[in-house]
């Protein structure tokens, strides 16, 4: 990847989700693709990991997850390098025993053309975030009580 690739690109962020048990089972994969498919984001890197009972983490490829859920075979090989073995021992160790997980980083396709238009004119992203779904919802559950 270039400097001019790079430039062009839109906001990366990250995402780890923890499933109970030996997860997933294929539910959220036909979604990911679509989000590829439509160009909203691009995947940077896709790391699946375990922690059992006694609180061990295992690392899984994607050729041992993708025996479970077939559609993941389309991220074999997704590594930009940008995760480390910190990155992945963090991750690691925010998981609950007896739970598995993905850990995505991933483009914000979908923003490049902004993005890029914004580091031309000299603007830097200074504060970003999110706001958690459930956050909205008791938002709008207290203005509805007043």
């Amino acid at each position: 990847m270039s400097i001019d690739d790079i430039e062009e690109m839109g906001p990366i962020d990250y995402l780890l989700v923890e499933w109970p048990g030996r997860q997933p089972k294929g539910e959220v994969a036909p979604f990911l693709i679509d989000l590829v498919d439509r160009g909203l984001i691009r995947i940077l890197d896709l790391a699946f990991l375990s922690k059992d009972e006694e609180g061990n983490v295992t690392f899984l490829d994607i050729e041992s997850v993708g025996g479970e859920v077939v559609e993941l075979a389309v991220f074999a090989g997704a590594s930009s390098d940008l995760l480390d073995e910190e990155d992945r021992t963090a991750a690691g160790d925010v998981l609950e025993p007896g739970t598995s997980a993905a850990l995505l980083v991933f483009e914000n396709a979908w923003a490049g053309p902004f993005a890029s238009a914004v580091r031309r004119s000299g603007g830097q992203l200074v504060a970003g975030g999110r706001i958690p779904i459930q956050a909205m919802i008791a938002a709008l559950d207290a203005a509805e009580t007043v």
